[in-house]
């Protein structure tokens, strides 16, 4: 599984295509600017809403959601990276 820092994502929010998978709840507390919700729950019913050409970003409050939808989705045949320490470790601005 590939990963990436909190801190890189910081740096790149920007240029990537980030799902967050935690609860609407969770979310509404602050998310990444731009970031996509798709609860992991729901994952699996909305995962046509993703592009197979294009590489996302699985992010959630500490990693470990995240690493189960870049495990399913990469089963699915996307190519996703997860962030490693979730928002826990994201010091980034949040909207």
């Amino acid at each position: 599984m590939k990963t990436m820092t909190a801190k890189q994502v910081e740096n790149q929010h920007k240029e990537l295509n980030i799902i967050d998978v935690r609860e609407t709840d969770e979310v509404a507390a602050g998310k990444i600017p731009g970031a996509q919700n798709i609860p992991l729950g729901l994952l699996e019913f909305r995962m046509n809403e993703l592009d197979k050409s294009k590489e996302y970003v699985m992010v959630c409050r500490s990693g470990g959601r995240s690493g189960q939808a870049t495990q399913f989705l990469e089963g699915q045949g996307y190519h996703v990276i997860n962030v490693d320490g979730g928002m826990m470790n994201y010091e980034g601005t949040t909207e």
